[in-house]
């Protein structure tokens, strides 16, 4: 089986559409491979504003634990409820989690690749 990547970074807009661009044309000659996640972010900042090591310890959990409820996920984490159902929600609105038919939050990925290129 197959594991699911989900591919994080700091990309230039025309690097995603060049890549959708290329699935495009693949599809059209039929050689349709494993779909490809990307989750991109203009900057830097833009991408630590969501990834915080908190959201990171997070992911981890969610991974780790299975199906939780925020509740659960909460006391896991010795953290207060209302601060990690915030972070639930901006993780869930960036497609890094999810939640299955019982509303519990699952994480919808095996690996999460992060490529960050510093450049001066």
């Amino acid at each position: 089986m197959k594991k699911q990547h989900i591919h994080i970074g700091v990309e230039e807009a025309d690097r995603g559409f060049d890549r959708f661009i290329d699935a495009w044309h693949r599809a059209e000659k039929h050689d349709v491979n494993a779909p490809e996640v990307h989750l991109n972010f203009e900057d830097f900042s833009m991408l630590v504003a969501l990834l915080t090591p908190r959201r990171l310890e997070l992911l981890k959990q969610v991974r780790q634990a299975g199906p939780i409820s925020v509740r659960a996920l909460a006391k896991t984490l010795n953290r207060d409820y209302k601060n990690v159902h915030s972070d639930t929600a901006a993780l869930e609105e960036a497609g890094l989690i999810a939640r299955n038919a019982e509303g519990l939050i699952v994480a919808p990925w095996d690996v999460i690749d992060a490529h960050v290129s510093l450049v001066a």
